[in-house]
């Protein structure tokens, strides 16, 4: 896929890659049902943004939120980005669904810009997130950002209005470490945790904490990844076990005779002590066996098993695969292998009956993107394909992270492209929902 010129190109960033796939079966493929795809809103490039690369976070309210990487903002540096993105709310209501602008990045360097992640609502339903860019003009177009939005103090009185963004961290070199892609987790005390793709010590990323201090954060660096054994760049966010232990995945690095020296990518723990934290690799990725790059993260089930996606290797196009513990290490097991020149790229997302969702870039009937659903069968898994997208019905296309569900079972979800709005050459991408 071109990029259009209104979105900025990333280094090491492969999530606008067109993937061509076939799905394959690896078990059983789960007869067909019906599944009905509708259209929430369709991104015009404006106020409301473009772009959705990052996916939505649900509400407690039944809410959606998300982010846009472009449009918004138009003025200043963000006018030569097509805009900085934005951060956006979804209300359903009697007629339909209503999306509000909550947020528009600008200026480039002070609120931050481009923000490739979902957001993470904290307890009080204030929201959390990254952008990739912007904020400290240490680096080309900016570090990066974390950021912190709150609602108006009083109640709103009319369509729009606009919450308070709060930059609580600007990342300050490429030392310091900068483009973080992945969102943020907050811990029971309201600390937060991510991390950069890029820079560190060691310029292959790294795992960040911010602490509140007084009436500011402060930031330690948790582990700088190295490249060899440890991985690299990370686009991932991570994620925690019951006993406060960090997991996540490095899309590149472990094994650097994997992939013309750049590495296949890992899976990796990162354990808290009184003098800091220890990284162990969980599972180093190979060519044409479990799958290389994860640019997903992953995810437990109640049995402590991790779940992830592999964007390439095995039949080459990625994997959905799972870890289970062993005697001390951890058991690769490929459930479901994808063929052709792309692969998921994507988070996966478990239900309560731990059947698993996620998306493709560029597979289903039209090679223009899927969303999944992996259903336990016994000791199996059944494959089905919950939506095939296509460019030329107005529905989107190129769906690039995770979907979510509401508690009735429906998934929403966004593409990055496709849809009605005026966008050059690919549409503004929408907001969707399938009702299962």
């Amino acid at each position: 896929m071109t990029i259009p010129a209104c979105l900025p190109r990333q280094p090491h960033l492969t999530i606008f890659s067109v993937a061509v796939l076939c799905a394959c079966m690896t078990l059983a493929v789960q007869p067909a049902r019906a599944q009905v795809l509708t259209t929430l809103h369709n991104f015009t490039g404006g106020a409301d943004g473009a772009f959705p690369i990052g996916g939505l976070t649900l509400g407690p309210a039944g809410h959606l939120y998300g982010t846009t990487v472009s449009g918004g903002n138009l003025t200043g540096e963000c006018l030569d980005l097509g805009g900085c993105g934005g951060v956006f709310r979804l209300t359903r209501s009697a007629g339909g669904w209503t999306l509000v602008p909550l947020f528009s990045f600008s200026p480039l360097f002070g609120a931050g810009a481009t923000p490739y992640a979902p957001v993470t609502m904290a307890p009080d339903e204030t929201l959390y997130g990254t952008t990739s860019m912007g904020g400290s003009p240490a680096c080309s177009f900016g570090c990066g950002t974390v950021f912190h939005l709150t609602p108006p103090s009083s109640p709103c009185l009319t369509a729009l209005c606009p919450w308070t963004e709060t930059v609580i961290y600007d990342f300050q070199s490429v030392a310091d470490g900068y483009m973080p892609f992945g969102p943020v987790t907050l811990d029971a005390a309201g600390n937060i945790y991510g991390t950069t793709t890029e820079g560190g010590a060691n310029s292959a990323g790294s795992v960040f904490k911010l602490t509140r201090s007084g009436g500011g954060w402060t930031k330690t660096t948790l582990h700088d990844f190295v490249g060899a054994g440890d991985g690299a760049r990370p686009q991932a966010g991570v994620i925690f076990d019951a006993a406060g232990n960090l997991y996540g995945t490095a899309t590149e690095g472990g094994d650097l005779s994997c992939a013309s020296g750049t590495g296949c990518g890992t899976v990796y723990e990162l354990s808290p002590s009184p003098s800091g934290w220890t990284e162990t690799t969980l599972y180093t990725f190979e060519m044409n066996s479990v799958g290389i790059s994860p640019r997903a993260g992953v995810i437990f089930d109640s049995a402590g098993n991790l779940y992830g996606a592999a964007s390439g290797g095995a039949m080459g196009s990625g994997t959905v695969y799972e870890l289970q513990p062993s005697n001390g290490g951890w058991t690769a097991t490929v459930l479901q292998a994808f063929s052709g020149t792309g692969g998921p790229g994507a988070s996966l997302t478990m239900d309560a009956a731990g059947n698993l969702y996620g998306t493709t870039a560029g597979s289903g009937d039209h090679f223009r993107g899927s969303v999944f659903k992996l259903t336990k069968n016994g000791s199996g898994w059944l494959f089905s394909t919950l939506h095939s997208f296509a460019d030329d019905d107005g529905g989107g296309y190129n769906p690039a992270d995770s979907v979510v569900l509401d508690a009735s079972g429906n998934v929403y979800g966004t593409t990055t492209w496709g849809g009605t709005g005026n966008c050059p050459t690919h549409g503004c991408g929408v907001v969707f929902e399938i009702t299962q």
